[in-house]
């Protein structure tokens, strides 16, 4: 693939994730409200989210776009009958983590595809159930005496030191860590063949 790909993130994850594979990603954070309802449908709220990523990330060039360019954004979220995003303190982290407890989970990422030269865009998404195992307040309270839950959706990374939590999942793995890389292949291929 000849593309130069403009990654609308400063995830350290999607970051390393596009490295490992080979990339080298020119990295833009973009500059959003991200706050939405959180009785809004996930699969909505993620898509909704990617695009306006993506979107102001295309705005910032300012007409300096590179020619082969395209743009990757991605948004995360957790489901558990309502949309659960990063924790904002200690005590939030705990409550999302105590009532994820022994429960599934749904992990949803959308994510927009914008190539400005030829005004395609692509919007999807990919949904990842999560079943974690029975655990202890003294688990939670020593995860989240660490630095890692707090900048993931859900307050756990998969990949992490929650793992061992997790039971099982259905569905893509990379989707948990925040980024559904086959799946954005697949159809970034598809996109620009």
């Amino acid at each position: 693939m000849n593309k130069q790909i403009i990654l609308a993130s400063s995830s350290p994850r999607r970051i390393e994730m596009l490295e490992q594979k080979g990339f080298e990603p020119i990295i833009r954070k973009p500059d959003i409200d991200e706050d939405i309802d959180e009785n809004t449908d996930m699969k909505e709220a993620v898509c909704f989210l990617a695009l306006k990523k993506g979107l102001a990330v295309e705005a910032s060039f300012d007409g300096d776009f590179p020619e082969n360019g395209i743009i990757i954004a991605a948004d995360t979220v957790v489901y558990n009958g309502r949309i659960i995003g990063k924790p904002e303190s200690r005590e939030d982290a705990y409550r999302i983590l105590k009532d994820l407890n022994g429960k599934s989970h749904y992990v949803a990422t959308g994510v927009a595809l914008i190539e400005p030269a030829s005004f395609n865009r692509r919007v999807f998404y990919e949904l990842t159930r999560v079943y974690f195992k029975n655990y202890t307040d003294e688990d939670i309270f020593r995860y989240i005496d660490t630095e890692e839950p707090y900048d993931k959706a859900g307050g756990y990374a998969i990949q992490g030191n929650w793992g061992p939590q997790v039971d099982y999942i259905e569905g893509d793995f990379d989707n948990v860590i925040g980024f559904p890389f086959q799946r954005i292949m697949t159809e970034l291929n598809d996109m620009i063949r």
